[in-house]
């Protein structure tokens, strides 16, 4: 049954306008023309009553002023008439007979059909194709008055009437309504469709545009409209996220190369060494002890690289991960405090200071810049946790030869090492830095390196910015 109704309803899926334009074109017709014939009904309705109740009392004037008249006297001739009523008639309305006439209603029988009813001396009709050999179909207001006692005796009837408007004849009302209601909902469907065409043609551009991009050519930007509006906005959007999504892949791209450069030059070299050593025929077992000494100093950079790698790939994918408000002093107190030199490492901190952050992952990034100015210093390291402008502040100085203005940001590149790192620390991945730096962008702060004042040293400081309201 129901795979039944699915199919009884396809046809009518496929008769549904696909395109925005025609979907908003449709929609806004069929509520205009529901308002138009609600404003048309209203308005045809409005203007005939408004003119025939105009019409009404002109003719009930006209016969009040007859039926004063002949309260009198007779007219002598045919009623004297003048604009804006020039029909009136007097008449027997037992009999019919009309007794005295204007000049346009010469010849003319009675306007009224129907006898007055009892206790009721006014009679109102709507009377056409009343006068004899007229062929133009004309209707009119008809009002009268009846009279006893007149100059004409009793049962006397005075009649006005008034020529209907040809625009409310024969619905010619209507029809010139009607006619004027579909210009309009033409002309207006004329000018939705366009103007939602114009205003979706950038639209199109865009997805045009998209259809060629690909992550080989992610250089390329959507076309921006020249309005400022919610589509230009759109745009500026998409052409953002695609400037951060070339800069990922062009980092993703680099991050790879590096990372194969730098796990191939060890594989390369214990496959050599192991080669050499099962060359030879006659292998020298203390030769073999170092080689073996070797291989396993190899492996241990080997692992340091794969842990910094799956750390780094982690950073990239899961930035989620649960959080708790972590006092930063204490911290560094539990860390560092009483670690054995050289270098001596000093924390300096006088209050708590606390941060929305993932306990594991800030040690980590302490610990990072920790080893990092370890491996540097000369003999002394300090550690200073504060609070400052809405934000948890650590600074990490220390006392040796300071990181070169030039190099303040390369440090922090993925596998970059400046030559006094590779000469104190040969195993390094130089990936320790990058993960600090990741860290701390992940949770909305800044980790940045400079000249320490205080030691004479580098100088490293991570900012961390207070969690918002509620949080």
């Amino acid at each position: 049954m129901a795979e039944r109704n699915e199919r009884s309803w396809r046809p009518w899926r496929a008769l549904r306008p696909r395109s925005i334009r025609a979907r908003v074109t449709l929609g806004a017709l069929a509520v205009l023309s529901l308002v138009i014939c609600i404003l048309l009904s209203a308005s045809i309705l409005l203007i005939r009553e408004v003119t025939l109740t105009e019409l009404r009392d002109r003719a009930a004037e006209g016969a009040r002023h007859v039926a004063d008249h002949i309260m009198t006297e007779r007219y002598d001739g045919p009623i004297p008439a003048s604009e804006p009523i020039v029909r009136f008639q007097v008449i027997d309305w037992e009999t019919d007979q009309v007794l005295a006439s204007s000049v346009a209603l010469q010849g003319v029988p009675s306007l009224i059909e129907e006898d007055p009813a009892p206790d009721d001396f006014r009679v109102d009709e709507f009377v056409c194709d009343v006068i004899p050999g007229d062929e133009t179909g004309d209707c009119f207001q008809v009002v009268g008055y009846v009279v006893d006692g007149s100059a004409y005796g009793d049962n006397v009837m005075a009649v006005a009437a008034t020529r209907t408007p040809l625009i409310l004849g024969d619905k010619v009302l209507e029809l010139v309504m009607l006619g004027t209601s579909a210009l309009l909902i033409f002309g207006s469907g004329f000018v939705i469709w366009y103007g939602v065409g114009r205003a979706l043609s950038p639209v199109t551009r865009i997805s045009d545009e998209m259809e060629h991009i690909s992550v080989s050519d992610l250089h390329r930007r959507l076309p921006l409209p020249r309005s400022d509006d919610e589509i230009a906005r759109l745009a500026r959007t998409a052409n953002s996220s695609l400037s951060r999504l070339e800069e990922a892949v062009t980092r993703q791209r680099r991050f790879v190369s590096d990372a194969s450069h730098e796990l191939r030059n060890p594989i390369a070299g214990m496959r050599t060494k192991l080669e050499v050593e099962l060359s030879d025929p006659d292998p020298d077992l203390r030769a073999r002890e170092r080689l073996l000494s070797g291989l396993l100093s190899d492996t241990e950079r080997l692992e340091n690289i794969v842990e910094d790698l799956l750390e780094m790939a982690r950073l990239d994918t899961d930035r989620a991960q649960a959080r708790e408000r972590v006092d930063l002093a204490e911290v560094a107190q539990l860390e560092f405090s009483g670690q054995p030199g050289p270098p001596q490492v000093f924390v300096h901190t006088s209050e708590p200071v606390y941060a929305l952050v993932n306990r594991l992952r800030v040690v980590r990034v302490l610990t990072n810049l920790v080893a990092n100015a370890t491996r540097h210093a000369n003999g002394r390291i300090d550690v200073i946790v504060q609070h400052h402008e809405g934000a948890a502040v650590v600074e990490v100085h220390d006392d040796g030869s300071g990181i070169p203005v030039k190099d303040r940001e390369r440090v922090f590149e993925r596998f970059a090492r400046l030559a006094e790192s590779k000469e104190r620390d040969p195993g390094g991945s130089g990936l320790g830095l990058a993960i600090s730096r990741e860290i701390a962008g992940a949770y909305g702060g800044t980790l940045v390196a400079g000249h320490s004042d205080l030691l004479g040293g580098a100088l490293f400081t991570l900012t961390i910015p207070d969690p918002p309201e509620g949080q």
